[in-house]
């Protein structure tokens, strides 16, 4: 009759079996995808990484802005000449494609532009190149066309070297906007938010019986 020590016993009675082990497994795995699946989307929530341009490359076009203006390029069959392109800039949409053809972009602007400023142009025989000028120019465009996706505007970076061009309205918007940026990056308040405490802190030194801490600070 063969005999079963009492340590084999114990290591069996005390070890996790193979299925448990599995099972353990899958579930970290389960914990783990779904961690990353959750990040994924969060991040596509708020918009996506800009390019060097501070825009998007998509399949059919590729577009970058700085805040007076967008740059698109559509690329084209070599030897593309000017007559066979569609080019229709509105205000509030674009159409761009060739003649006989479905159109390559068709569909609302993000913002308004000014039509009059707006220009294109066929570069080397292979792409067209737009140029569309911001109604609003200070401020960053989240996407090209309403319904394609969406960059981080919080991401974007004016070009410093070229704020020294700026007329000083605009100069002023922009370095705003980059000391918001830095602050929100930070965790610290806003231009506007710090303004807003001080306002709020000389109303308490001059009416301190007052009570202000329902009071609502203009945004």
């Amino acid at each position: 009759m063969a005999i079963i020590s009492e340590d084999i016993m114990q290591e069996d009675e005390t070890s996790p079996q193979p299925q448990q082990q599995q099972a353990a497994a899958a579930a970290q795995k389960d914990n783990s995808s779904t961690e990353a699946e959750k990040k994924e989307t969060e991040e596509e929530s708020k918009g996506r990484q800009p390019n060097s341009g501070n825009g998007l490359d998509l399949d059919k076009y590729s577009w970058a802005q700085q805040l007076p203006e967008v740059n698109l390029t559509v690329p084209v069959p070599e030897g593309t000449k000017g007559r066979s392109v569609v080019c229709e800039i509105k205000k509030d949409r674009l159409k761009v494609g060739l003649k006989g053809q479905p159109p390559i972009i068709d569909g609302e602007l993000h913002k308004p532009v000014k039509v009059e400023d707006c220009f294109w142009s066929i570069e080397d025989g292979r792409s067209l190149s737009i140029l569309l000028t911001k109604r609003n120019r200070s401020e960053w465009w989240k996407t090209l066309i309403k319904g394609d996706p969406e960059i981080d505007t919080q991401r974007a970076e004016p070009e410093s070297s070229k704020l020294s061009d700026l007329d000083p309205e605009t100069r002023q918007t922009v370095e705003k906007m980059m000391f918001d940026q830095r602050q929100k990056q930070m965790g610290l308040p806003t231009s506007d938010e710090m303004q807003n405490q001080d306002m709020l802190k000389k109303l308490k030194s001059q009416y301190p019986d007052m009570d202000f801490s329902g009071m609502k600070m203009p945004s």
